[in-house]
């Protein structure tokens, strides 16, 4: 198998790759984000608490976060296109073993355990091979693949909803198991980059410059890739601690919303037509929340970091008004203006991760993001079901994913200050130099 050029091509090829990761996002996270319309069928027919049926989407998110340093690693030895692919037939697993149904821990196993691996598997490469493909488009290209998830939900919504309604909540989860293998085809039109994946062992033979063994330079290829794999040394530095706390708030807030959207939506009165449509503009908006945050960052007028503070006051403020609504209209309303800030949030927070760590860093730093990040994904939908059953209303876990997210927008703060005082650090450090530098030339200039 043949590499492409180490250089990021910033195009060509790369709007390929981009395509496809827009098809395995749509085919991964879109499903994932639709997944609270089985919530209400899953609990009623287990008989069980909220709490007890969010463990389905809390294991599923945990282990997509806890999944995505193995995938890094995997990156690393067998290219992102294998990665891809195996994170399909996983996916497909999950969905496929989640018809049988037996018990809600077997529906912790399968949908929740293979389903989130699958999609660590998948999600993770793809982000990070189309980081590797752009440098200078790289905010845009992320936009466009992280958009599909927003238009694969916009017709999974009512979608699943006639699948749930044709064959049954465990008929549709084998269907949509089905239809994730299509994650494979978009792993296999993933070409690697040489910057990003080990060469095949002919392949470095063949380049062999004078002077050194094969084996030499096998050592000299291999090394930097898998210190970028495993560089636990990032934990060392406060920007990207600060940046790791803040996906954990983030994460704990993000997949609330979804989650719960459909059975607030039921306990308002709602149809159940209606309350499909409600995630059909969830995904709209997020999708043009995307393309026109990813744009606009391209544009390179505002820094990242703060387009992201802004993004996350925004989506928080949302959340926190949503709760108001009584009835279609103004939930879907509501609804919109936390799917289009949710879009522009999403549509670079990867792309302030490589602007915190560099690119070096970058796949070490990914997969070591998505696990500490892990932990709130993981605790975040159990406690708000905790905090509904308690409140005997949903309303309490929007207010509680609203109020996470506000506090997850004063790390960023301190992370940007802390960038700040750095480079002004660094510029006064280097006007000394200049400064004496400049008193030979003159000595010349005498004599």
């Amino acid at each position: 198998m043949q590499a492409e050029d180490s250089n990021p091509p910033d195009g060509g090829y790369g709007w390929v790759v981009v395509v496809s990761a827009f098809m395995v996002m749509g085919l991964t996270v879109a499903v994932l984000k639709t997944f609270g319309l089985f919530f209400v069928e899953i609990q009623q027919h287990f008989d069980g608490l909220a709490s007890t049926t969010s463990w389905i989407t809390s294991v599923t998110i945990a282990i997509f976060h806890l999944g995505a340093p193995v995938a890094s690693s995997l990156c690393a030895r067998y290219t992102h296109r294998a990665v891809v692919i195996t994170g399909g037939l996983l996916a497909f697993s999950g969905m496929a073993l989640g018809f049988f149904g037996f018990n809600m821990v077997w529906m912790y196993v399968t949908t929740g355990f293979l389903q989130g691996l699958g999609i660590s598997f998948s999600w993770t490469p793809a982000i990070s091979i189309v980081s590797h493909y752009f440098s200078k488009k790289r905010a845009l290209a992320n936009a466009i693949a992280s958009a599909g998830e927003c238009a694969f939900a916009f017709t999974f919504g009512p979608f699943f909803q006639w699948l749930i309604s044709q064959y049954g909540w465990k008929g549709a989860l084998l269907i949509i198991g089905g239809i994730q293998l299509n994650i494979c085809i978009g792993g296999a039109l993933m070409r690697p980059l040489a910057s990003s994946c080990l060469l095949e062992a002919h392949h470095s033979e063949t380049r062999t410059p004078p002077g050194k063994s094969a084996s030499r330079i096998d050592k000299e290829d291999k090394s930097p890739i898998t210190h970028k794999t495993f560089n636990w040394m990032l934990l060392k530095r406060p920007e990207f601690v600060l940046y790791a706390i803040f996906g954990i708030l983030a994460a704990m807030s993000f997949f609330v919303p979804p989650l719960f959207l459909v059975p607030f939506s039921y306990s308002l009165g709602i149809d159940e037509s209606w309350t499909a449509s409600l995630l059909s503009i969830l995904a709209m908006v997020d999708f043009a929340g995307r393309l026109l945050c990813g744009w606009y960052a391209n544009l390179h007028v505002t820094k990242t970091i703060h387009l992201l503070v802004m993004t996350i006051t925004l989506i928080s403020t949302s959340l926190m008004l949503l709760p108001l609504a009584n009835n279609y209209v103004s939930l879907a309303i509501f609804t919109g203006f936390y799917g289009f800030f949710f879009g522009t949030t999403v549509a670079i927070h990867i792309t302030v991760l490589a602007d915190v760590v560099g690119m070096p860093e970058f796949d070490s730093a990914l997969g070591l993001f998505m696990l500490i990040r892990s932990s709130g994904g993981f605790v975040g939908p159990p406690l708000a079901g905790l905090i509904v059953d308690m409140a005997g209303d949903y309303r309490a876990g929007f207010y509680m994913a609203g109020a996470t997210l506000i506090l997850s927008a004063g790390f960023l703060v301190t992370l940007d200050q802390l960038q700040q005082r750095k480079e002004r650090e660094s510029q006064t450090s280097t006007k000394p130099e200049k400064s004496t530098l400049s008193y030979p030339s003159l000595h010349l200039l005498k004599h």
